[in-house]
């Protein structure tokens, strides 16, 4: 039985993407969330949560990005122009959130001005993010395998949408993670916060949940029509279900439940894009199979991704294992 290489490679990529998302989001999230703790303790509790982790989870947005360019090379040289201003502006933001993380420990005097660019740094990274996203559902316009729109195709009202969906929805990855991870004042005030950013990610993934299926007739017919909306009508009542273990964990006065609910409703979420797009990977223009590079170059890099891949995941776990536990505010990382 013959391999479908390029499906395959696609799970590869999606599941690094949603690595990212799942790891990155929580540390961008606790950026997000620093206007809300203007104590210089707190801020600093904040940071050391995730200063033994932060660097190795945005291994996997190199990981997708390059295996994207080597396994989907028309996919890159067709999304990339498309979406230069939120990519550019995302690595931007991602640069100098990492420059104002070290900064800000070194200066006391100087602090509350790298802690302003730590918090606008995730901010801008985390909107951007949405933004790509929001302009590949809507689609890109591609003719003759090169991109045929606009400089500013990617900025429309849906975008923005998807831009606040996944800002507000980091933002409730780090009030779970600090809810997990610290303790007293401030473990109570990220249990607040992540009910508040829970109720309007959940709002917001309802409005771009309902518009979606309306941008393009393909995902209507998905979600829609018989027999694919048996299996996608699981979608929302596992959501629910999070939503629910999410509420719960935070009124009964539970750690590690509201981040792995805040964790499903992600996940839930990357699996409702699957669903809509499959067997396209650029929705309404290229399908998985047109867009991959030739079958001997996917036989190569996959002989490589099955060593990098286990040795990435080795690691990761590792870390989290080795610094797992609440954060001891008289020590810290640094």
């Amino acid at each position: 039985m013959a391999i479908d290489l390029p499906t395959v490679w696609a799970g590869i990529i999606a599941f690094a993407v949603l690595a990212y998302v799942v790891l990155d989001g929580f540390d961008l999230g606790v950026g997000i969330l620093f206007p809300f703790f203007p104590e210089r303790q707190n801020r600093d509790l904040m940071t050391n949560s995730i200063a033994p982790v932060w660097d190795g989870n945005e291994t996997w947005l190199v990981l997708g990005g390059g295996g994207l360019m080597a396994v989907f090379p028309v996919v890159y040289a067709t999304v990339l122009p498309a979406l230069y201003m939120p990519i550019i502006m995302m690595l931007l933001g991602l640069v100098f959130r990492g420059v104002a993380f070290e900064f800000r420990w070194r200066t006391a005097r100087g602090s509350i001005y790298w802690d302003v660019g730590f918090w606008l740094g995730s901010t801008i990274a985390a909107f951007t993010q949405g933004l790509a996203v929001g302009a590949l559902v809507q689609g890109i316009t591609i003719v003759d395998n090169a991109y045929a729109g606009g400089w500013w195709d990617w900025l429309t009202p849906f975008t923005i949408i998807t831009g606040l969906a996944v800002t507000i929805g980091y933002a409730l990855l780090g009030a779970t993670w600090l809810n997990l991870k610290t303790t007293g004042e401030l473990q109570a005030r990220s249990r607040r916060l992540a009910m508040a950013t829970g109720v309007i990610t959940l709002g917001l993934i309802g409005v771009v949940s309902l518009w979606s299926p309306f941008i393009n007739e393909n995902y209507f017919n998905r979600w829609f029509g018989w027999p694919t909306a048996f299996f996608s009508a699981f979608v929302p009542v596992m959501l629910a279900g999070c939503a629910f273990a999410l509420w719960h964990g935070l009124t009964t006065d539970k750690h590690l439940q509201p981040f792995l609910a805040a964790l499903g409703l992600f996940v839930l979420s990357f699996v409702g894009l699957g669903i809509s797009f499959y067997p396209y990977i650029v929705p309404g223009a290229l399908t998985i199979a047109e867009a991959a590079a030739p079958e001997s170059s996917l036989i190569f890099l996959l002989v490589g991704a099955s060593v990098l891949i286990p040795v990435i995941l080795a690691y990761t776990g590792y870390a989290y294992w080795v610094f797992r536990g609440k954060i001891d505010p008289d020590e810290g990382y640094h």
